[in-house]
């Protein structure tokens, strides 16, 4: 391939949404990349300001595929019955695209991401999912970061290999997600100071 040839922001994201797949995001580097398409780093930055623009390019994508997974299984759904269809799809995202899923963790300049139709649908979800429980601000802020904390924990440890005991793993993120329902529907409520 010749230097440049067919290189774009886009494709040079996707193949290193592939690498991450692949090798972990973490090893991720704008080096492995460039020897991936057969050209020299330098060719890179004409495409990307830098691997940290990188790296946000591909935790964007991710979060993108993530959400449009997770709204095709909540669609139509409420309650219960859509906080195990939006957990169960978190996590087989998380599970099947480990580099991919790794890059949605990391910390985003807001100010990048600010207007981002993937960060606008993830919200749009994930919100409307606790609202029908009943929650307003700002319990759901911190509803999303108990489910977020929840998942994410899980997944980390089930994909390290982190669960030694007999039970099935399953049969425990069964559990969690009915205990996450029990709480989610008897939400503790913030004390009125009528001062």
């Amino acid at each position: 391939m010749s230097p440049r040839a067919g290189l774009t922001p886009d494709r040079l994201t996707e193949a290193a949404a592939d690498l991450a797949d692949e090798i972990g995001f973490e090893n991720v580097t704008l080096a492995a990349l460039a020897k991936r398409f057969g050209v020299k780093d330098a060719s890179l930055y004409s495409h990307v300001r830098s691997l940290q623009d990188l790296r946000t390019r591909v935790a964007l994508v991710a979060g993108g595929e993530m959400i449009d997974r997770i709204a095709v299984a909540v669609a139509g759904r409420a309650g219960k019955d859509a906080l195990a269809a939006f957990a169960d799809a978190y996590r087989a995202y998380a599970l099947e695209r480990p580099g991919r899923y790794a890059a949605t963790q990391i910390r985003i300049d807001q100010s990048l991401i600010a207007d981002t139709p993937a960060l606008r649908r993830t919200a749009e979800i994930t919100y409307g999912m606790l609202r029908a429980y009943g929650l307003a601000e700002p319990d759901l802020t911190d509803a999303v970061r108990l489910l977020r904390a929840t998942f994410h924990g899980y997944c980390a440890l089930e994909s390290t290999g982190g669960f030694g005991a007999p039970r099935a793993v399953q049969e425990s993120w069964d559990k969690a997600v009915d205990a996450l329902h029990i709480a989610l529907e008897n939400w503790p409520q913030e004390e009125k100071n009528d001062d």
